[in-house]
């Protein structure tokens, strides 16, 4: 059966609509500041397959449109069939196919019936405020396993024929730190479940069971076709790209995350060999190799910006493959810990803008500020030992400037529609007083289209025995980069009472406890300068200047711009930039990463970067990640130092350091197989 345009609409908003009062439901039903304030859940209806073919328009977390309950369902169908009033639960990342990412993301999944048989699933998550394992919050980088994580939960039934499993219930909150407000979250999302049912109920009456699957079919091809349309702008090609994390919080050594696209006629596929191994920290981004979210993200904002009609369904993916090879970061073997996966999901989102802008040029944006820190306080409620969690705010970066256009300031929607969680609210939860939450200038990277600012924020603590989570944090060694002679974006920093004899820059952090009377600022990164920014409109550096966003003397030194006072000299400005441009100053098309990219690959160069993670993955995926470790720490044994003598001070002899690494690899790992040679090669 094949659906009329005007049916087709019709069903499209119609079932928009239905999860999108789910998403209202949930929301407001939720206690957590996650759910309420954050907006860190998502609801959707899924096929017979388990697969999205209705999704929520501006509502919760806009990434997830490609996540497969198929795995899930399957799993827990195989213990007996689903009956009507039962609802799925799960929380793993392995034994749910990559649909939860990391233990906090609990996943319900409930079958809707007609006449006696499921005609799709409604299905949503939230990310909890706690599932139990080593730190308050559960998410901690420093975790090598998932057992370390929390509360590990393969698909079960929560609710059997609509009976709530109240055994399930007592162990689940006998393993998390605080039992009444995720409850009351798990409840939120059974009764967004049921304002599904009811919806879809209501829509299979007014149409009639054929009607409503065969929406599901045409909403998908509709969405098939349409976006390979878009992704026919693509140039047909392949191009590469790379950028790394800067270590893995368990070692000093950073990671490289590397993608191949090729194009042919509208498909893409995506090829992330060269990647290196998995890690022993929580960075590990469980994808089971397959298309997944995390890997796709960005090609589904291009193809939503550049095609906003295209109903939002797994459709829209249906014109991408990918390679991702097992035993890497971006595929790991449980029980490999991944609780900061989306650390490494914003550096993928990095590496498909790079290789879309070296396929479209001048069209893509510039990377982000590449951090999405959720800054958790943590304190002992008083008579209990019970902790107090406050989410006081997800920290980002500004976006990047682009061809016409400013980066955003402060925001980065980048990777969820996370929002903003109201200060006032942390200040009543928790004893700390938020001092300064705003935009920090000259974070942005300079270009005649500057990247958006970055944020900063400092806190300061009234209550003894206070810990600070700040997982996720980034780009405190490489740089946000800018493209067409635009400047990098300021790195991140993390300073422990800044401004005073005991000041201490940390770098990344896990559970760090503070004392009454210390301040912790947090200054993200700014997004990535996009063209020269001696072509910048000196009146926009003018009232970047007055608004405080960019001081008179990165105008200068920056943009060339000469200020008199609240005025522009015209003259001396004119002067100034035709001496500069006349030198060639700001100009290039190659991406400017900053001087530490350079640094890092004068002995980690592309070729031999590829040819060391290919030739790991001829080892047990249990070595891979110690092998590496030791033949890192003979090429680079101050590494460890970096924070005291910088990356330069570790790269202190590339000719030698890269012998040695030539050396060692060639010693101590397989050769390559002749397919791996010629992938090189074709590099």
């Amino acid at each position: 059966m094949k659906l009329g345009k005007i049916t087709l609409e019709l069903m499209h908003q119609k079932l928009r609509a239905c999860t999108e009062e789910m998403a209202l439901a949930l929301s407001h039903a939720a206690r957590s500041t996650y759910v309420k304030d954050a907006a860190d859940f998502g609801t959707a209806l899924a096929n017979l397959d388990g697969k999205f073919f209705a999704y929520p328009a501006a509502l919760g977390v806009s990434g997830f449109l490609d996540l497969d309950c198929g795995p899930a369902i399957a799993a827990v169908a195989a213990t007996g069939p689903l009956e009507p009033g039962d609802v799925i639960i799960t929380n793993h990342p392995y034994a749910s196919g990559g649909l939860a990412t990391h233990m906090p993301d609990l996943q319900l999944i409930k079958p809707y019936f007609h006449d006696g048989r499921i005609i799709c699933y409604g299905w949503d998550f939230i990310h909890s405020a706690d599932i139990g394992g080593g730190v308050p919050s559960s998410i901690s980088p420093a975790f090598t396993t998932i057992f370390q994580e929390g509360l590990q939960i393969p698909p079960v039934r929560i609710v059997r024929a609509g009976q709530i499993n109240t055994e399930f219930l007592a162990i689940y909150s006998a393993n998390c730190r605080v039992p009444e407000v995720n409850l009351a979250d798990v409840h939120a999302m059974l009764a967004a479940l049921t304002v599904g049912e009811r919806r879809v109920q209501a829509i299979v009456a007014r149409h009639g069971v054929e009607t409503f699957m065969a929406a599901q079919a045409d909403l998908v091809d509709w969405a098939r076709t349409k976006s390979r349309e878009v992704q026919r702008q693509i140039p047909n090609g392949v191009f590469d790209f790379w950028d790394y994390l800067d270590d893995d919080f368990n070692s000093p050594f950073p990671v490289r995350i590397r993608c191949r696209m090729t194009v042919r006629d509208g498909h893409v596929h995506l090829d992330y060999t060269g990647t290196d191994p998995q890690v022993a920290s929580a960075y590990n981004v469980p994808t089971g190799g397959m298309r997944h979210p995390w890997l796709t993200l960005k090609l589904m904002h291009l193809v939503g910006s550049l095609d906003p009609t295209i109903p939002l369904n797994f459709g829209l993916f249906e014109n991408i493959t990918v390679a991702v090879p097992r035993g890497t970061i971006l595929n790991p073997v449980a029980p490999a810990a991944t609780g900061v996966r989306a650390a490494t999901a914003v550096r993928i989102n990095d590496v498909i803008v790079g290789v879309l802008t070296r396929a479209l040029s001048g069209l893509i944006p510039c990377p982000s500020g590449g951090t999405v820190v959720p800054v958790v306080v943590a304190e002992r409620a008083e008579g209990t030992g019970n902790p107090v969690l406050s989410v006081i705010q997800t920290l980002v970066g500004g976006t990047g400037g682009q061809a016409g256009m400013d980066g955003i300031d402060g925001r980065d929607s980048g990777l969820a529609n996370l929002y903003n969680t109201p200060l006032e609210r942390s200040e009543a939860e928790v004893g700390v007083i938020v001092e300064r939450y705003g935009l920090r200038p000259d974070s942005g990277g300079a270009g005649q289209w500057r990247g958006g600012m970055g944020l900063e924020m400092r806190l300061a603590f009234r209550t003894p025995g206070t810990s600070v989570l700040g997982r996720g944090l980034e780009r405190f060694v490489f740089r946000p980069w800018g493209a067409a002679g635009g400047r990098p974006g300021a790195r991140c920093e993390v300073i422990l009472n800044r401004g005073r004899p005991d000041e201490r820059r940390l770098g990344k952090i896990d559970e760090l406890f503070v004392a009454p009377g210390d301040t912790l600022t947090f200054l993200t990164a700014g997004g990535g300068g996009y063209g020269n920014p001696l072509h910048r409109d000196s009146a926009l550096v003018l009232r970047d200047v007055l608004a405080g966003l960019v001081s008179q003397n990165a105008a200068q030194a920056e943009y060339g711009v000469v200020l008199d006072g609240d005025a522009v000299d015209s003259v001396a400005t004119a002067r100034l930039r035709g001496e500069r441009l006349s030198t060639g100053q700001g100009h290039g098309p190659d991406p400017d990463f900053g001087p530490e990219r350079a640094i890092w690959e004068s002995v980690f160069d592309d070729r031999i970067a590829t040819e060391f993670a290919l030739r790991l993955q001829g080892l047990p995926v249990g070595t891979r990640q110690s092998v590496r470790q030791e033949i890192l720490k003979q090429v680079l044994p101050r590494m460890a130092e970096i924070n005291r003598i910088g990356l330069a001070g570790a790269l202190a002899d590339p000719p030698a350091q890269k012998r040695l690494l030539r050396q060692l690899i060639d010693d101590r790992l397989p050769p390559l197989s002749p397919a791996d040679a010629a992938w090189i090669c074709s590099s």
